[in-house]
């Protein structure tokens, strides 16, 4: 099993350097349920581990706080949920690999199996490039979360639920309009409705980065 030369280009934009091993990268962005012999799970084992050790180090760098507040924040920093909003930041869900129950099951929008695989690909980054390079991933992907500037941009389906809360609307309702092409380059339509209000249509190379660019383009339209 091969990756996408788009998926490929995306992993060389998020680490800064080409894919050298491709079967360690498949196997990271690999759930379970695909029933292939390999997934990402011990990937997941080793990135955690690097992604504690980068996390807790910069946290000494900085400096001034005891070692319990030191604790606290780390454990913030790693957990599943900011694991998961790094996930849908980097639009993790257009490159995973989930089988169809999976898929049907909401698994491209888990925090469980977003936060997992954001993981396992700094566990993949270790073993294909190194620590260095792995801890300047973590670096990029935690910097806002580290330097207090996490949740000043909300994700556009997040903000656009918000949005229809505080006006009062119904929550928001995505409908899959077309999908083309391949299954391996496959790109998806999506219209969202708020009713009372509007609609709006968005494209993607998924369902999820589709639904993305639709609630992107109702909240340039009317937020």
């Amino acid at each position: 099993m091969t990756l996408s030369p788009e998926t490929k280009d995306w992993i060389a934009a998020q680490t800064g350097h080409p894919v050298r091993d491709e079967h360690l990268w498949t196997a990271a962005l690999t759930h379970g349920s695909t029933g292939e012999d390999f997934d990402y799970q011990r990937l997941e084992f080793l990135g955690d581990r690097v992604l504690g050790l980068s996390i807790a180090e910069w946290l000494y760098e900085k400096g001034g706080d005891t070692e319990g507040k030191l604790s606290q924040r780390l454990n913030a920093l790693v957990s599943r949920q900011s694991c998961a909003r790094v996930a849908r930041e980097i639009d993790l869900s257009a490159h995973m690999r989930l089988g169809k129950q999976a898929r049907a099951d909401g698994g491209l929008d888990s925090d469980n199996i977003l936060g997992d695989i954001i993981e396992s690909l700094i566990g993949a980054c270790q073993v294909d490039h190194g620590f260095e390079v792995a801890r300047a991933l973590v670096r990029k992907w935690f910097g806002d979360a580290v330097e207090g500037r996490a949740g000043r941009k909300k994700h556009p389906k997040s903000a656009l639920q918000e949005w229809a809360a505080g006006n009062r609307r119904k929550p928001p309702e995505y409908e899959l309009l077309d999908r083309s092409g391949p299954d391996h380059a496959s790109r998806f339509t999506v219209r969202v409705s708020v009713r009372g209000v509007g609609e709006a249509t968005g494209e993607g190379d998924s369902k999820q980065q589709a639904e993305t660019a639709a609630a992107t383009a109702f909240l340039d339209q009317h937020g």
